[in-house]
């Protein structure tokens, strides 16, 4: 058994951003050393490692001098140079998730193309190597409207993805290879955190479910358990442990899923990392998801992951009419509701849609969460006062 506990172990993460933040509160409880770099030289994870470097996370050179300097490495964000992990896999450094399993799902192309040749369930999709073949497509009548575009690289937070409904709402979109995914009719949004350590441990987490924001793409509730049928349940998290295993990926490995008008599960992406939607966990789980990410990639026994009690998570993001000197409004009045608990991130400057922060809402009646969550979401403001 390796001794991480109080030792010379080192840690490393590439990418200094809340997700980082929040792992290293678990880092700090185990008293494990911590290595971050990240391109952004007040990124949040500053604060609270042992050792911050500033640093492209695309950079071949960046990442393999980084990576050499640390015992184990792993990541909090996708876009992280692919080809520098290889080369410190080759060196024996150990990498976790490894630089297979991000390689299959950095590119949505291929990650789509890796559940269609592994019998996953996911919507019918083509891949388009520039907007004029896909604009060719529509002309043909090949393509119908309305479909899902979205880029193979590079999206998050609702960038990189969009509704096209006509012809017009094309004119924005970007010159990038895409794929192109046929409507889904879907009853929820669902989401089920996968955690496998290196031994091949697996544990699944409650489903949570996803309210979405209607305008900006973003999630605004995650409440979890999720309020559908228990079989629909039990289904998500086989699919969920079924990609999992597929991949064969080590650390968490977050599913998001459709079910469908017919109680179909269908796979819409997947993130190798903690995610949004377990963000719950920090405060209504046994194990939250930060702490088991450390287990798995560790080899440690990996935790319950169930819930102690029922929670509901908002986003807190910038507001649309706001850039500048971040300031959050009414702060104390969501501080005084019940099992109300908000999450800053340490970004010193808002702009509109930005994730700045969350709030957790627990309560033993998970309804009374979601009316808590609507009067956090209601009264909190993320502004600027500049």
């Amino acid at each position: 058994m390796h001794n991480y506990f109080s030792s010379a172990f080192k840690l490393g993460i590439l990418g200094g951003g809340q997700l980082g933040k929040m792992m290293l509160y678990d880092t700090r409880k185990y008293d494990i050393q911590t290595y971050v770099v990240d391109p952004n030289p007040e990124a949040p994870c500053k604060i609270a490692c042992n050792h911050f470097e500033k640093g492209d996370l695309m950079d071949f050179d960046t990442v393999v001098n980084f990576g050499r300097k640390v015992d184990l490495l792993t990541f909090e964000i996708e876009t992280v140079n692919v080809e520098a992990l290889e080369q410190l896999e080759k060196e024996g450094k150990k990498v976790f998730p490894s630089a297979e399993t991000l390689r299959k799902i950095q590119d949505k192309g291929v990650q789509k193309e890796f559940y269609k040749a592994n019998d996953i369930p996911t919507a019918q999709f083509v891949k388009y190597e520039t907007k004029a073949e896909l604009t060719e497509a529509i002309i043909r009548k090949e393509r119908q409207f309305p479909f899902v575009w979205k880029s193979t690289t590079g999206g998050y937070d609702g960038k990189g993805v969009r509704v096209i409904k006509e012809q017009e709402d094309l004119i924005p979109v970007e010159e990038v290879p895409c794929i192109v995914e046929e409507m889904i009719r879907f009853k929820n949004e669902l989401a089920v955190i996968v955690a496998r350590s290196v031994s091949g441990e697996v544990k699944t987490y409650p489903v949570v479910e996803m309210e979405f924001h209607p305008e900006a793409n973003q999630v605004e509730y995650v409440i979890c358990p999720a309020r559908i049928e228990a079989k629909v349940a039990q289904k998500a998290r086989e699919v969920a442990t079924k990609v999992s295993r597929t991949f064969e990926h080590v650390g968490l490995l977050a599913v998001e899923l459709f079910q469908t008008q017919d109680d179909e599960i269908l796979v819409n992406e997947v993130a190798p990392r903690p995610h949004n939607s377990g963000h719950y966990s920090i405060e209504a789980s046994f194990t939250n998801q930060f702490e088991q990410h450390l287990r798995a990639i560790l080899d440690l026994p990996l935790g319950n992951t169930d819930s102690k009690v029922g929670g509901v998570m908002v986003n807190l993001v910038g507001d649309e009419n706001h850039e500048g000197n971040v300031y959050y409004q009414n702060i104390e009045k969501i501080m005084q509701m019940d099992g109300v608990t908000p999450h800053i991130y340490g970004k010193k400057q808002t702009r509109p849609f930005r994730k700045m922060g969350h709030v957790t809402i627990v309560n033993k009646d998970l309804s009374e969460a979601r009316k808590i969550a609507e009067k956090v979401k209601n009264e909190i403001k993320v502004i600027s006062r500049d």
